[in-house]
């Protein structure tokens, strides 16, 4: 399994529904909100043997409210 990190910004007036639509998807690991730029910072694990373009949109992204993502995917933990 591989870390994948998520940064959403949502609709305004729109963060907790999404927030509260991922947690019913249970597919995080960890959800926070976050200051700035984006609404939402998202912890996933994607298996090693899935496109994670995919796995994302088909999981996550076509959740109402959603605006723009940002995904981050790790390598190797020092």
């Amino acid at each position: 399994m591989r870390p994948i990190f998520v940064q959403i910004r949502c609709t305004p007036g729109k963060t907790y529904a999404v927030a509260d639509e991922i947690a019913l998807r249970e597919i995080h690991s960890e959800l926070y909100s976050t200051s700035g730029e984006f609404d939402l910072l998202l912890k996933l694990y994607v298996p090693e043997d899935e496109d994670i373009g995919r796995y994302i949109n088909e999981r996550l992204l076509d959740i109402p409210g959603i605006e723009r993502s940002l995904t981050t995917l790790t390598f190797k933990a020092f």
